[in-house]
């Protein structure tokens, strides 16, 4: 008899995809256990037609499947990263991050239009670094599934949409990006392109070793450091960006002050062991350049 795991995993096309390439991994590197996958809808999917920050923040992506997870009906579930609270509780912590896909933000333009007047995007993070590259657009307030939002486009209801390219990249999309922006453009969000695997404290999972890659889970600390150092949740158009490479993380940084109306960006590098006191320290620096400059 095998062993089977039960991965819980929200409804969308992109969700499943992402849970079904985690049972995938997981039953190729051990073949003594059978996954399984159970969908359900989350209280953020349900509510579209309201920012998150006025109905609860990104906890609303997560809610339903931990409490699966704590009634032990799931064993694992598989999330976007930048899709999850910063706190994460301490009996369900994350126990695994995955190689991370294409970090980048892609605009995508309605068929037939010419000029973007109206951009649609309910993501903070994405507006204040777009009015830069766009300066004459107008933002309207869209949310939803990739699917969704492309089906929302295409019926007129902006001149373009922003997604993440790891998104299109894993349903097959990527054609149907206009223009890919640099991360030096626009900052990403944190841990965007890394799937988190989520489980019970204290039990056995040995198997998730064929899912941790170090330098995904190295980017996420630092990341989510710098946006917790910054109390940064949905509403907050805080940004990080943590490259890997010899051993060092660079870290980019964006941090909006809501007083002024303006952020600013920096970044920080250091050993990779030290991820996220690097967060951290950037989250401080970027802070206190704000108030010098008061």
């Amino acid at each position: 008899m095998k062993k089977v795991v039960r991965i819980g995993s929200r409804e969308s096309k992109l969700a499943v995809w992402q849970a079904e390439h985690v049972a995938h991994m997981i039953e190729q590197a051990h073949p003594e256990i059978e996954v399984q996958i159970i969908t359900m809808k989350t209280t953020g999917d349900r509510i579209l037609d309201r920012n998150l920050d006025q109905v609860g923040g990104k906890g609303l992506f997560v809610k339903e499947l931990d409490i699966a997870l704590m009634e032990k009906r799931t064993d694992l579930s598989v999330h976007s990263l930048k899709d999850m609270p910063m706190e994460v509780p301490e009996t369900l912590p994350i126990l695994a991050y995955s190689k991370r896909e294409d970090p980048r933000d892609v605009i995508l333009f309605r068929k037939g239009i010419d000029t973007v007047k109206v951009i649609g995007s309910s993501s903070r993070r994405r507006q204040v670094q777009l009015e830069k590259l766009y300066p004459d657009c107008t933002f309207t307030g869209m949310r939803g599934n990739v699917q969704t939002r492309l089906r929302k486009l295409e019926e007129g209801m902006c001149d373009a949409t922003v997604l993440a390219m790891a998104g299109l990249k894993r349903l097959g999309m990527e054609s149907a990006a206009g223009r890919i922006l640099d991360p030096e453009e626009v900052i990403p969000a944190a841990g965007q392109g890394i799937l988190a695997v989520q489980g019970r404290a204290g039990e056995d999972y040995y198997y998730l070793d064929c899912i941790m890659d170090q330098d995904g889970q190295t980017a996420a600390l630092a990341e989510r450091a710098f946006v917790r150092a910054l109390d940064g949740g949905c509403s907050s158009p805080i940004a990080a960006y943590a490259q890997i490479a010899d051993g060092q993380v660079i870290l980019s940084g964006l941090y909006y002050n809501e007083e002024t109306g303006s952020y600013i960006v920096g970044k920080k590098q250091g050993p990779e062991k030290e991820a996220e006191r690097i967060g951290r320290t950037l989250a401080a620096e970027l802070k206190e350049r704000f108030e010098v400059r008061g």
